[in-house]
């Protein structure tokens, strides 16, 4: 019977000391990914400004000698948006939601929410001070067409803090 009670003191002590051990690496992994979520920058709470431009089309246009056309489709998760900018100084813009809703005000003008289908523009030199997604819940994309001088870049110019 003392002979049972060793090899269980024995089976505990070793069972304590593997729990430690697996602890132990627990506590070292939840550490390294904190610290590497950390230097990546990964925010714990969602982005307020993330959108995801992407060119889709661009091609001089022949008939209009040093310009150019542009088109790109922005997507915005819910509850993103663009920091306020400005977009090279000759462009002209037309954009055109494609899902979801938009919320849009360029220059002083009030900000308008534009739906799937609608669109609105934009002329040279315009401040665009808000474009976001309506919507919390839902993602939202456009298409913005520009038509700017053949040699600018780049097309958006995030404001100065």
């Amino acid at each position: 019977m003392e002979i049972n009670l060793l090899v269980k003191q024995a089976q505990r002590k070793w069972w304590d000391r593997e729990g430690e051990t697996m602890r132990r690496v627990m506590r070292y992994l939840c550490l390294g990914l904190v610290l590497t979520a950390i230097t990546l920058g990964v925010s714990a709470g969602p982005a307020q400004h993330s959108d995801d431009v992407k060119i889709v089309f661009e091609h001089a246009i022949p008939n209009i000698e040093g310009k150019r056309m542009v088109a790109v489709v922005v997507t915005y998760p819910p509850g993103g948006g663009s920091p306020a900018h400005h977009h090279a100084p000759s462009a002209f813009i037309y954009a055109h939601v494609l899902s979801g809703a938009i919320r849009s005000q360029v220059d002083d003008e009030p900000a308008n929410v534009y739906h799937v289908g609608e669109g609105f523009y934009e002329v040279p030199g315009a401040h665009h001070r808000i474009s976001e997604n309506a919507s919390d819940r839902d993602p939202a994309s456009l298409l913005a067409v520009f038509v700017v001088d053949s040699k600018e870049t780049p097309l958006t110019i995030p404001d100065k803090k």
